[in-house]
């Protein structure tokens, strides 16, 4: 935004500081009138005809504008969450279990989603009810945690599962 003497043009409709219409003036006059209000004459619409110019606190106005930025950022980072992986074995061992579980346990509290994968080789797709035990164990140990966004299900060679934060309450 163009601001001060950065403005080029001969006339200018200017608004005052509380938002009323002064009228159109030449862009000396409205400099003036800026500079005995102690502001600034901030360009607001170039393409108007004739082009419109308000009289503001420019830095007042420029850290309003970043402050809101941010908080709309901080709003849809919040609303982003990120989804964490788990490769799991329908063969796990308790202590790597309880070592994943534990870390899925704080991304949950984190407020992270959930992805399970089971991948089976060779044999082991005979047996894929052991690979759902697996998942729907770890779903059970983190139902205070986690709600069951989309139950084990079975796609090629790979069973996955989602877990997704529960809501506060």
């Amino acid at each position: 935004m163009l601001i001060n003497d950065q403005i080029k043009v001969q006339q200018v409709l200017v608004i005052g500081p509380n938002g009323e219409q002064v009228g159109v003036k030449s862009i000396q006059d409205a400099r003036t009138l800026a500079s005995y209000a102690a502001l600034d004459l901030v360009l607001i619409s170039p393409n108007a005809n004739p082009p419109v110019c308000k009289v503001m606190d420019y830095n007042k106005y420029r850290y309003e504008k970043n402050k809101k930025q941010k908080e709309a950022l901080k709003r849809q980072k919040k609303n982003m969450s990120e989804l964490k992986e788990y490769r799991l074995s329908p063969v796990i061992d308790v202590g790597d279990f309880e070592t994943k579980l534990r870390n899925a346990t704080k991304y949950l509290e984190k407020g992270d989603r959930i992805k399970l994968t089971i991948r089976f080789k060779g044999r082991q797709m005979a047996h894929t009810e052991l690979g759902s035990e697996v998942l729907n164990r770890f779903a059970d140990r983190v139902k205070d945690y986690a709600d069951v966004e989309q139950s084990p299900k079975l796609d090629g060679k790979t069973m996955t599962m989602l877990l997704a934060p529960k809501k506060d309450k």
